[in-house]
């Protein structure tokens, strides 16, 4: 999903991929959808994507400034996500607006016509809050 290789004869590698793109219809709902990003350092980071009921496209990584290290994320309740760890609800129309303390932490994202865009270096400023073996629990 994140790398694209080519079958062209005598290419030397593949060109890594600088953004993920989804298809607008996928948020369309109001569901939040939840996606792994593996780093290659054996770090996943794991962030989720939502049309808030503003109609706003909304990302944020699936962890927090407080609570990352629970390893525990979000889940959605109607117009909320709900942080797994201490419980706190978050209205899904100031994802992205608010941040700090257990807010769900945002991540860039950008519309380009009928999709939404995530660049891959905005993905890996995640890393922080996915990385345990640096005192995190899981």
């Amino acid at each position: 999903m994140f790398l694209f290789l080519s079958a062209t004869r005598g290419a030397a590698a593949a060109k890594p991929v600088s953004e993920v793109v989804y298809p607008m219809k996928t948020f369309q709902n109001g569901e939040a959808r939840f996606y792994s990003h593996p780093t290659g350092s054996g770090i996943t980071i794991k962030y989720f994507i939502l049309k808030s009921s503003d109609g706003v496209i909304r990302a944020a990584f699936d962890a927090c400034d407080v609570c990352w290290r629970e390893g525990k994320g979000y889940t959605q309740k109607g117009d909320f996500m709900i942080c797994r760890n201490c419980g706190r609800r978050f209205a899904s129309v100031r994802i992205n607006d608010v941040q700090g303390g257990c807010n769900p932490a945002p991540l860039a994202r950008s519309v380009r016509g009928d999709n939404v865009v995530i660049q891959v270096k905005d993905i890996l400023e995640g890393a922080k809050y996915f990385d345990f073996g640096k005192g995190g629990k899981r």
